[in-house]
């Protein structure tokens, strides 16, 4: 079994993302920018953009959070998406989930100028991918994909089963491992028998928010099993969505809760912005 190390190959890529900024300084006299737009004062969210600031600063972009107040209308958030898009020294753009109960969140997504979209979240970007067409693609998937990259795991022609059906993660993972040519089922809360569907895959992408649903007993020995569940128990500890100790004796990969998948999701918004900074000078 394979430890497949997220905190290692999330290393790796920031350090790719502060390479090419570094180049694109020079190219262009100016840093990749990537902006951020904070609404309320959910606590989770107030740690993730604060990491997410420090890891722009430390990979060289030039970086801002936008906090807005918890009560801001939709207007203004809206508003604020248009003068971003506006703004040439802005490259990337990404608004900060969940927004506020009032604040329909879709609505400020699709405001979002495409080619800025750096968490892949616009239906734009959505479409580009079901096309197979160049675009920016949403972050932890596409850390998802890295990590199998970079661990050499066979994907083409192989199964593959997203447990999870979310815009975030499920949909656009499988349509990645599609293009890889894996044979790709979807499965989700109404799945029948997903004991069996686990057992006949070679790669499990379990993305559901459910602490333990995937069995290590359900693993097809040698499969690459990659857990993006997060979740707190009563005992303060995170756990994923798949049962890790039964499951790794089966495994031929597997990422653990935490340090697996969670590094890449920074990593890969990086590796976005500079990637939608050196598209748009091109």
């Amino acid at each position: 079994m394979a430890l497949l190390d997220g905190k290692a190959i999330a290393k790796k890529v920031r350090a790719e993302a502060a390479e090419r900024a570094a180049a694109f300084l020079a190219r262009h006299g100016r840093r990749p920018g990537l902006h951020v737009v904070l609404v309320g004062d959910d606590p989770a969210s107030q740690v993730y953009v604060r990491n997410k600031e420090r890891a722009a600063g430390k990979a060289g972009l030039e970086g801002k959070v936008h906090r807005l107040s918890a009560d801001t209308p939709q207007g203004d958030v809206e508003a604020l998406v248009g003068e971003l898009n506006a703004d040439p020294r802005i490259d990337g753009i990404l608004v900060q989930l969940p927004l506020p109960a009032h604040l329909d969140a879709q609505a400020v997504i699709d405001r979002i100028d495409p080619a800025k979209d750096v968490d892949g979240l616009t239906p734009q970007s959505a479409g580009l991918l079901v096309d197979g067409r160049r675009g920016l693609r949403p972050c932890t998937p596409s850390g998802c994909m890295r990590l199998l990259h970079e661990a050499k795991v066979p994907l083409a022609g192989r199964r593959a089963l997203v447990i999870g059906r979310s815009l975030l993660v499920g949909k656009p993972v499988a349509l990645m491992l599609l293009a890889e040519n894996a044979t790709v089922t979807i499965a989700h809360s109404r799945t029948e028998d997903l004991a069996a569907r686990v057992a006949e895959s070679d790669v499990v992408v379990a993305a559901v928010g459910r602490p333990g649903l995937v069995r290590g007993a359900w693993i097809k020995p040698g499969a690459a099993v990659l857990d993006v569940g997060i979740n707190r128990g009563a005992d303060g500890r995170l756990r994923g969505d798949v049962e890790f100790e039964a499951a790794r004796e089966r495994a031929g990969w597997i990422t653990p809760v935490p340090g697996g998948v969670g590094p890449m999701t920074i990593a890969m918004l990086l590796s976005n912005a500079v990637t939608a900074a050196e598209w748009r000078e091109s």
